[in-house]
């Protein structure tokens, strides 16, 4: 069995989502044994984990460029684009 030490490394987050829904496919069609269910969920549990910490250094690593009012690239004393953090919008 895999353990993420392991896979994390070399596992991207499209092939961890593709092999997710491998899993779910296999363990809903209802041809699984038991001991193979908790093998495949086990799996699955190591996968999710990869995927949100892929998910998270992704947002991390978002910044917008701060414009000015015309539109510009406002910079710093450094004569670089200012950046600030990435924020989702609230939806409420």
């Amino acid at each position: 069995m895999n353990n993420s030490s392991d896979q994390e490394p070399t596992t991207s987050f499209e092939t961890a989502l593709c092999r997710l829904e491998e899993i779910l496919e296999k363990m809903n069609s209802g041809t699984v044994s038991l001991d193979e269910s908790l093998k495949l969920y086990e799996e699955a549990d190591q996968l999710i984990i990869i995927c949100n910490k892929r998910l998270n250094d992704a947002e991390r690593k978002i910044e917008i460029l701060v414009k000015n009012r015309s539109g510009e690239l406002t910079l710093g004393n450094d004569d670089k684009p200012i950046i600030q953090d990435f924020k989702i919008a609230s939806t409420s």
